[in-house]
């Protein structure tokens, strides 16, 4: 193919470094409830894998299933009253986007944050204009791995996903860029944890170091 009908982006981990303000709402409450805090090193690499994750590092007595609800809905809030305070694009995404833009090139986000937290973040870092589609965990009635998001995405784009790159640094966002045909990327820059996390194993098309090398793929698509 010429060069790809769109580019979509998972959030967290792939096109912005939401760490410091995920990892900051965990540790205040943490410190709320007299627990110790969390070591940027240690949350860095849960922040993919979404609240839950982030909560069982602080609460790892209680069961993520039955006995977190609350304490979800506390973390969320926590971390919406300074959802950008410290996130920023990881280097390179931005000249990636303008390059997209240049040539035309829609680009887009499917991601497993939740739709609201998704858009005011966005909004925050002026982003949520420049985006083609805009997916979230609950924007349909099933998230990623799922087909579902990928599909919405394109449809809204207007675009075939045999025809779109992916790029995302979990499996799970390998597993949905497959599912509908999309290239897929690893985002090796993202939240990846190294002991657990063989991204050899996801089957994904290719394997990006640095967000900047996804251009060399539009120069040979």
């Amino acid at each position: 193919m010429s060069y790809p009908q769109a580019v979509f982006f998972d959030l967290d981990g792939t096109l912005i470094d939401t760490a410091p303000d995920m990892g900051g709402a965990l540790n205040r409450m943490l410190v709320k409830y007299s627990r110790p805090v969390v070591a940027e090193a240690d949350y860095r690499s849960s922040v993919s894998h979404g609240s839950i994750a982030l909560l069982t590092l602080g609460f790892p007595e209680l069961d993520p299933k039955t006995e977190m609800h609350d304490l979800r809905l506390e973390f969320l809030a926590t971390y919406e009253q300074d959802i950008a305070r410290d996130s920023v694009l990881f280097d390179g995404v931005d000249t990636v986007l303008n390059t997209l833009e240049s040539r035309s090139i829609p680009w887009g986000i499917v991601t497993n944050k939740p739709e609201a937290l998704t858009l005011k973040l966005l909004d925050a870092l002026d982003m949520t204009r420049r985006c083609c589609s805009i997916v979230a965990a609950d924007t349909t009635t099933h998230a990623k791995p799922h087909a579902a998001p990928m599909k919405l995405a394109c449809n809204r784009a207007s675009v075939d996903a045999s025809n779109c790159f992916y790029v995302g640094d979990a499996a799970r966002d390998i597993e949905a860029g497959r599912v509908v045909e999309m290239q897929t990327f690893v985002a090796e820059w993202g939240y990846i944890d190294a002991e657990t996390d063989d991204t050899t194993a996801w089957g994904a098309d290719f394997h990006l170091n640095s967000p900047i090398e996804l251009l060399e793929h539009l120069q040979n698509a």
